[in-house]
């Protein structure tokens, strides 16, 4: 328990810019905003189009390079842990998978996750519910009500344009604050407003 949010997010892209990574900072960013200075939110950022090639040749995790055993701890340290994928053949992208694959099995019991997915349209909206849920479930993590999916449409120039979109964002955040609130102890002074959320 801690005066902070540790928030780490986890983009599943292969590739830089992407739309998955514009929706987690836009997540984060949504977070930061609702907080309004409640709570201080310390908030990192794993694309996987940057360490992605430091875990795919590894079959164990002591073969891993410290760059990822890094990103590892980050990820089961989390407060908050916020995931996205785009969606690759009706799933979450292998490497995501094979991230995933090394975490502790209880490295992430209660944890609060919001799940999220970036895709073509939104015929693929279902990722949330059939792929990237069960996957936290394994791990007993707490997964958030709602999760966002966005579109292609939602983005111009890799960042998100549609207002629809972040009242999602808005009101995943806000459902899930509940899960949120119990990871951190607030900071003397400020209690009273944090209990408003």
């Amino acid at each position: 328990m801690s005066s902070f949010l540790n928030v780490v997010a986890v983009s599943g892209s292969l590739h830089a810019p992407s739309k998955t990574t514009a929706l987690v900072r836009e997540i984060i960013r949504v977070l930061e905003h609702t907080l309004d200075g409640a709570v201080q939110v310390h908030a990192r950022t794993i694309e996987l189009s940057d360490i992605g090639h430091d875990f795919a040749g590894a079959l164990r995790r002591d073969e891993l390079s410290p760059a990822a055993e890094d990103a590892l701890r980050s990820i089961e340290g989390a407060d908050l842990l916020i995931v996205a994928s785009p969606v690759y053949r009706a799933s979450f992208t292998g490497l995501f998978k094979h991230v995933f694959d090394f975490v502790g099995q209880y490295a992430l019991l209660d944890t609060p996750v919001l799940l999220a997915a970036t895709g073509g349209s939104d015929r693929h909206a279902l990722i949330i519910d059939h792929q990237l849920r069960p996957l936290f479930s394994f791990f007993q993590a707490l997964t958030l009500p709602l999760g966002v999916y966005a579109k292609d449409a939602d983005f111009t120039d890799y960042v998100v344009t549609d207002p629809a979109l972040d009242e999602r964002i808005v009101q995943a955040i806000n459902r899930g604050l509940p899960l949120i609130r119990a990871r951190f102890t607030a900071p003397v002074g400020v209690s009273d407003y944090v209990g408003t959320w």
